[in-house]
């Protein structure tokens, strides 16, 4: 609202200091300001003729100046003339005082009013015809425009005469009236076009758009009934301007009940739309609203209307829309002042002020004002497309804070649950380390009691009993220390890196092949992780292949011992091979001496997995299958 009224007010103001610069400055130009004038009546309306001599006109002439606007007397002597009879108004002007100029000339005026044809004559020769339809498709808001041509010995046309026709009550009025070049003049007659018809057609139209894109707002949510009243309101707004800015094919009786009802639609919907801000009922005004609006709807139809649109009822009419603004934008404002609603109280101070400029408009329209004077109801659009345009911007922008207000807010919650999962998940981990760690030391002291501990035991025996040599005891305790060692690297991190777990295996025993003749080759490759591979299943790896390796030391006379690795279908396999004298697999099975090939086959089913030997005079090939998939280890 704010930015509209500083347009019209920079705009009048630019206006006014052109128009004294203009006067001190260009003295080209002849500002008219006194008029002879005369009125005949006719019993209808007729066309102007091409032709008009003054002279011959029936009534004598009078001096009025200009402005001009008829006085009511003469408008209640119009009143009493016969039915069926139209009055037509004369002005003459002389153009004695215009400056000579080689330049094309024009007549200007703020305005002319009248409901019929309005003809201007240069020297007697019709110049200028505009028919102006009705009461409402006339357009007050319309400066008056005609270019003049000059005479034979290029002089300025030496009289003007104006014929405007009217009907007998109609409020008829004529600004003072510019004469001069065409290109000096021009200006006038832009800006006052411009801002009295361009730039309200233009919100209108704006206010309109804006309202449409409300209205699909409100198909799509259905339970907004603010974008309802938005577009309600758009849409009135521009039926109410129509008629100042565009010409419809269509009967005036209906454009007129259309333009005039447009009023009481709009200020109804105005009053829903502070009801709905304020959020406080008022069903005594709100009834009264509607009553008045559907009762004036019915008594001003154009079939058989009891109040048809005349000029002498049009005014009432204006008059009875001026009482409901004023009574909603007061009750509006009571009310906003009361709820605290600021918005509802902009929607009835914007009421309040689109009420006295209408009724401005209505007294300059019923001549009571200067007819030089600017039409401010032409931006009550303006307004309300300002007003109601800040709210929704302002709901709008309220919405999109109240979104990111809720994003913060869950993102804080987000951060603070992520914190609680996290110190959840730590206490977890703790619990879940020391379970860990308990079942660990559990698992090393059962495998210390069954291994190291049953072996110790029977050295213990052996020796007590005198029943063993000297290097029969020494080869126990290393086997002791081996099956120590064994388990202290099970607990080193492997990262489920079956090679790396065989690469601890390897320090361990190259130390132990030195001096004993062997040769160690080692032939692995890369194998893909198993992620199955944790300490206890590590242990059971790293005491198959000992036990491997212990039987080539013991039994086979080897002179190499070979380990390689490699992908086998969906596992992967562990190849231990020597050049040995090899031995009888099955027999070694089936004896007592075999119980080291069953602890191997049992720790390897342990794992799910499976082991081989292909043995003969050659040397023995003994093969650890292990599968990719996660399987379970177990306790020795």
């Amino acid at each position: 609202m704010a930015a509209a009224l500083l347009a019209v007010v920079a705009a009048v103001a630019a206006l006014a200091a052109l128009d004294m610069w203009s006067e001190s400055a260009n003295h080209t130009q002849l500002h008219i300001t006194k008029a002879d004038w005369q009125v005949s009546d006719a019993p209808g309306f007729s066309a102007a003729p091409a032709t008009q001599d003054s002279s011959l006109l029936p009534n004598a002439w009078q001096t009025a100046g200009l402005p001009h606007a008829l006085p009511v007397a003469l408008l209640r002597q119009a009143a009493a003339a016969a039915p069926g009879t139209t009055r037509t108004t004369w002005f003459r002007v002389s153009s004695q005082g215009l400056p000579p100029t080689k330049l094309p000339l024009a007549l200007y005026g703020a305005r002319v009013r009248t409901d019929g044809t309005v003809a201007v004559y240069a020297d007697g020769r019709l110049v200028h015809t505009a028919q102006q339809q009705g009461p409402l498709w006339n357009s007050p808001r319309m400066p008056l425009w005609v270019p003049l041509e000059k005479t034979a010995d290029g002089s300025a046309p030496r009289e003007i005469l104006i014929r405007l026709e009217h009907t007998r009550a109609s409020q008829v009025a004529l600004s003072s009236l510019w004469l001069g070049p065409a290109e000096a003049l021009s200006w006038r007659h832009s800006w006052r076009y411009w801002l009295q018809l361009e730039l309200p057609a233009m919100f209108s139209t704006a206010f309109l758009a804006v309202g449409i894109f409300a209205l699909f707002v409100w198909f799509k949510w259905r339970h907004r009934t603010a974008y309802l009243l938005f577009f309600v309101l758009a849409a009135t707004s521009f039926l109410r301007g129509l008629h100042f800015y565009v010409g419809f094919l269509i009967a005036n009786d209906w454009f007129a009940w259309l333009s005039v009802n447009s009023l009481f639609w709009l200020v109804a919907t105005v009053h829903f739309s502070i009801v709905l801000l304020h959020r406080h009922r008022q069903p005594w005004l709100t009834g009264s609203l509607i009553a008045v609006t559907v009762l004036m709807g019915l008594l001003t139809l154009p079939m058989n209307a009891p109040l048809p649109n005349t000029p002498q009822v049009t005014p009432l009419i204006y008059a009875v829309v001026a009482l409901m603004g004023v009574s909603v934008s007061l009750a509006g404002a009571i009310n906003a002042w009361r709820r605290a609603s600021g918005e509802a109280m902009l929607v009835a101070m914007g009421t309040a002020l689109c009420t006295v400029f209408g009724a401005g408009d209505w007294l300059q329209q019923s001549n009571f004002t200067s007819p030089e004077g600017w039409y401010l109801g032409a931006w009550t659009n303006a307004i309300s497309f300002s007003i109601f345009g800040a709210l929704l911007y302002r709901r709008y922008v309220g919405a999109i804070v109240e979104v990111e207000q809720v994003n913060a807010s869950l993102a804080e919650r987000l951060k603070a649950r992520e914190i609680e999962l996290e110190m959840s998940h730590q206490r977890l981990r703790a619990v879940e380390q020391r379970q860990l760690l308990g079942e660990e030391r559990q698992r090393m002291m059962q495998d210390m009691h069954d291994g190291l501990g049953s072996t110790l035991i029977s050295a213990i025996r052996s020796v007590e009993h005198g029943g063993m040599s000297d290097a029969k005891v020494s080869q126990i305790l290393k086997d002791c220390m081996d099956d120590l060692k064994l388990a202290i690297d099970s607990m080193e991190p492997v990262e489920a890196d079956l090679l790396l777990l065989l690469a601890t295996l390897r320090f361990r025993l190259e130390p132990r092949l030195e001096g004993t003749g062997v040769t160690l080759f080692w032939e692995v490759q890369e194998l893909p992780t198993l992620q199955w591979l944790d300490p206890s299943s590590a242990l059971h790896i790293l005491r198959i292949v000992q036990e491997s390796v212990a039987n080539i030391l013991r039994h086979t006379r080897a002179t190499e011992i070979r380990v390689a690795t490699s992908v086998a279908g969906d596992g992967v396999q562990v190849i231990i091979s020597d050049n040995g004298q090899g031995f009888d697999v099955e027999k070694a099975l089936e004896e007592a001496t075999g119980k080291g090939l069953h602890n191997q086959r049992r720790r390897a089913q342990m794992l799910r997995g499976t082991v081989a030997w292909e043995s003969g005079p050659g040397g023995t090939r003994f093969t650890l299958w292990l599968p990719k998939a996660p399987t379970v280890a177990h306790s020795v």
